[in-house]
């Protein structure tokens, strides 16, 4: 694409910083979320701490453009279910 105003060069340099900044994002939430899951397997005494985190960082996330509020809800939701099943299976053996 050929991007002769000055206008479309801004507006081009800004969406590239832009997607960077939201795979950024985008990938250090999906990093939490695996910790989280992880310190919940082994029972890690801090486990409730990393699940905080990995769940401040996709509201973060959400409040900005990065997420929409409902996919926010969502890994939320799945993240703090996975979470659960975890421990009701550690409680269990």
């Amino acid at each position: 694409m050929a991007l002769r105003h000055k206008s479309a060069q801004k507006r081009h340099r800004q969406s590239l910083k832009r997607r960077m900044l939201n795979r950024s994002r985008k990938s250090t939430i999906k990093t939490f979320v695996k910790k989280a899951v992880e310190a919940a397997q082994q029972n890690v005494a801090d486990a409730v701490a990393v699940q905080s985190k990995a769940e401040s960082l996709i509201d973060k996330a959400a409040k900005g453009s990065t997420l929409h509020k409902n996919t926010a809800a969502r890994k939320k939701s799945r993240l703090a279910k996975a979470i659960n099943k975890l421990k009701a299976a550690a409680e269990q053996a």
